[in-house]
């Protein structure tokens, strides 16, 4: 199913913190990871990546660390304990959120639940 880019546009934080609780990553592994445990359904484009990263950089939630790896520069991203609260919060958030929708959903439209 073709997800409407917008409803993309507002969990793409949570998507990227999430990927990071796994463990450190480089950008494009980050991209690639994400299509693949979304069956393709999120395809981030580096464009939309890079200044997530460099946001959360910038704010403390993620270090970042450069070294060699597949006879290229790499820069890793690995989440700090203030990003493993953000990724507390949003999930939060995402849950109390999507509850609400699907409660919406459900009572105006019983017959499409």
């Amino acid at each position: 199913m073709k997800i409407d880019k917008s409803l993309l546009s507002g969990s793409t934080t949570l998507l990227v913190l999430s990927l990071l609780a796994e463990g450190e990553k480089y950008g494009y592994q980050m991209i690639q990871e994400l299509a693949a445990k979304s069956d393709n359904t999120f395809q981030m484009k580096e464009g939309t990546l890079y200044p997530i990263l460099h946001g959360l950089e910038r704010d403390g939630y993620v270090t970042v660390s450069q070294r060699w790896s597949g006879g290229r520069q790499r820069r890793y991203y690995r989440l700090t304990g203030k990003g493993r609260g953000l990724l507390e919060d949003k999930v939060k958030e995402w849950r109390f959120f999507s509850g609400k929708v699907n409660d919406l959903v459900t009572s105006c439209c019983p017959e499409l639940a």
